[in-house]
């Protein structure tokens, strides 16, 4: 995981869930985060993914941050004791996600 604020490695060990209803899948993963400093963080990261026909990709900065067919939004929550990253904990989130070369590459953005 790589960001302007924020760079670690995904740790071993999470899970992720999904129930789908009709067309639209609800989904729930759950994971931790150890960051480049050593401080490790919680993330619970919920969504939904569907077939979005007519979508057009969406690009920040040159980056390819959605696909044109589907929708697929998530809005991650952190937890952790870490004073340099305690800003994450009291922020909203939002998650534009994408599959790329099998895996999920989600681009996060906080809402101010």
């Amino acid at each position: 995981m790589s960001g302007p604020r924020l760079n670690g490695t995904v740790l071993a060990g999470g899970g992720d869930w999904s129930s789908t209803r009709g067309d639209v899948c609800r989904l729930d993963a759950r994971y931790l985060l150890r960051a480049d400093d050593g401080a490790d963080i919680d993330i619970i990261n919920r969504g939904y993914y569907h077939e979005l026909p007519g979508g057009t990709e969406q690009f920040d900065d040159g980056v390819r941050v959605s696909e044109e067919s589907s929708y697929f939004r998530t809005a991650p929550t952190f937890r952790t004791d870490a004073p340099a990253h305690l800003w994450l904990a009291r922020t909203v989130f939002i998650g534009l996600a994408r599959e790329e070369d099998e895996h999920i590459v989600i681009r996060c953005y906080a809402v101010d």
